[in-house]
């Protein structure tokens, strides 16, 4: 198989131990209890599911014709499993390394929905990786989840691959003084002496690693109230208090950034959107549904960080709602999203994204020449390099369609993919579509496939 061919959606070839392409999930409804003082997580997974079939590296989606699911899995760290329902009947399980491996009582016949239970309890900590821990995190007072690319696995069982995505009804009890964020609509918040449960809905289709959960002593602040008739998003902030006045001249265009992006982007995706401050320092920014979670380090009262601001906003489009079927097409996330960063300093006055593209190939151009952006090898997928030439490969196909084509590409990419998957094949594709000029194959084969830099655009 040549690199640019794409198999039918399936195991992760970065993560082939994580996911099961056998079965789809519908829909998880998580009831969690959370005590911060000893890092005690309690819960219950309720999972509604579609089976496919149980053939030895199938990729076949639910409903497909073949042999009934005989057994299927979901990803769960080293938690103590109390037990296993299926359609409300015990189950033969086994749980290790990180596996929850489930006998159902009967084969499961192709296409027929089934719901799975799982109850467990235990000390969460993130999942180890070359990047280091992913997915829950334990802080000084509180906690916060960042699963970016396979730690969901940390707090909850799942189907842990990026295109099988589901709706999420979550409820977490914790004691009353922390705040809850988790991404979604809060439907009830119900306090009984010295515990509140927070319940969150999120009805849009969602990855295991987007959804998030942060607790502290944050202060609510609400940035913009919901106005369906003026088609405004409702935005809200969870910060430590100490923090506002800074965080209300860093964050303090965010408000702005909505509309401009919703003119180049298209309708924002998601019913609302919130930014947590976590009362601790992070490396970087961290985006999930409808959610975008910073550290203290990126309040600092001169707008430092604003450039993440827009990068993470604009993942509620790319990332978010047009999800990748596998993690080797994490440019179309990562490219849109920096692109975004350079068409935002432009609206504001800064340096325009021709001048942020001169400068990201100068910078390219002094680094090795070893990556390939639309399959950069697990090794490499969040190298900085991928980054910097995604952006610049949007760029570069701006120059190659014209501004309108480009634009009008862009929007009808998001439209058309609302929350749903897509892969590097499928854009190109896309893209093609919107080129005056002829194929557009010998610019992707030089942008994506490529290792080499190709020359700058004017």
């Amino acid at each position: 198989m040549s690199p640019k061919q794409v198999p039918a959606v399936g195991v992760d070839p970065y993560f082939p131990t994580h996911g099961d392409a056998r079965y789809r999930v519908h829909r998880y409804e998580l009831v969690l209890d959370y005590r911060p003082g000893p890092n005690r997580l309690a819960g219950s997974a309720r999972i509604s599911a579609v089976a496919g079939t149980s053939g030895a590296g199938s990729a076949a989606g639910p409903g497909a014709a073949g042999e009934p699911l005989r057994e299927f899995a979901l990803d769960l760290a080293e938690f103590r499993v109390g037990r296993v329902l299926v359609d409300g009947k015990a189950v033969h399980y086994t749980h290790r390394a990180g596996k929850l491996r489930i006998r159902p009582a009967k084969p499961l016949p192709a296409g027929a929905a089934f719901t799975v239970e799982v109850h467990y309890s235990g000390n969460p900590r993130p999942v180890r990786s070359q990047w280091g821990g992913l997915g829950w995190e334990e802080l000084t007072d509180g906690a916060l989840v960042a699963s970016q690319p396979v730690g969901a696995p940390s707090w909850y069982p799942c189907n842990d691959r990026p295109a099988d995505k589901a709706t999420y009804l979550i409820s977490i009890t914790t004691p009353s003084p922390y705040t809850v964020v988790v991404g979604g609509r809060l439907l009830t918040r119900t306090t009984h002496a010295s515990s509140t449960t927070w319940v969150f809905e999120q009805a849009a289709p969602t990855s295991s690693y987007l959804v998030t959960v942060s607790i502290g002593h944050y202060q609510t602040v609400l940035l913009t109230e919901a106005d369906p008739a003026a088609g405004r998003v409702p935005q809200t902030a969870y910060l430590p208090a100490r923090l506002l006045p800074e965080f209300t001249y860093d964050f303090g265009r965010q408000t702005r950034m909505m509309p401009f992006f919703e003119s180049m982007f298209g309708r924002y995706p998601f019913g609302e959107y919130a930014v947590v401050v976590a009362d601790e320092e992070l490396d970087v920014p961290v985006e999930a549904q409808g959610v975008a979670t910073f550290g203290t380090n990126h309040v600092d009262g001169t707008r430092s960080s604003e450039r993440l601001v827009a990068h993470e906003l604009a993942h509620q489009w790319f990332g978010n709602s047009v999800s990748i079927a596998d993690w080797r097409h994490i440019w179309l996330n990562e490219g849109f999203a920096k692109y975004a960063e350079w068409l935002w300093s432009e609206h504001v006055g800064g340096r325009t994204a021709a001048g942020h593209a001169a400068v990201a190939h100068t910078l390219l151009s002094g680094l090795s020449q070893d990556l390939r952006l639309a399959d950069p090898g697990k090794k490499l997928m969040f190298d900085d390099r991928l980054y910097e030439r995604g952006g610049l490969t949007m760029h570069a196909l701006r120059r190659a369609l014209g501004d309108a084509a480009f634009f009008q590409m862009i929007k009808d990419w998001a439209a058309i993919h609302r929350h749903g998957v897509v892969s590097t094949a499928e854009f190109t594709a896309h893209a093609g579509q919107y080129a005056a000029g002829g194929s557009l194959d010998g610019f992707f084969d030089a942008w994506l496939w490529e290792p080499g830099l190709p020359a700058l655009p004017l």
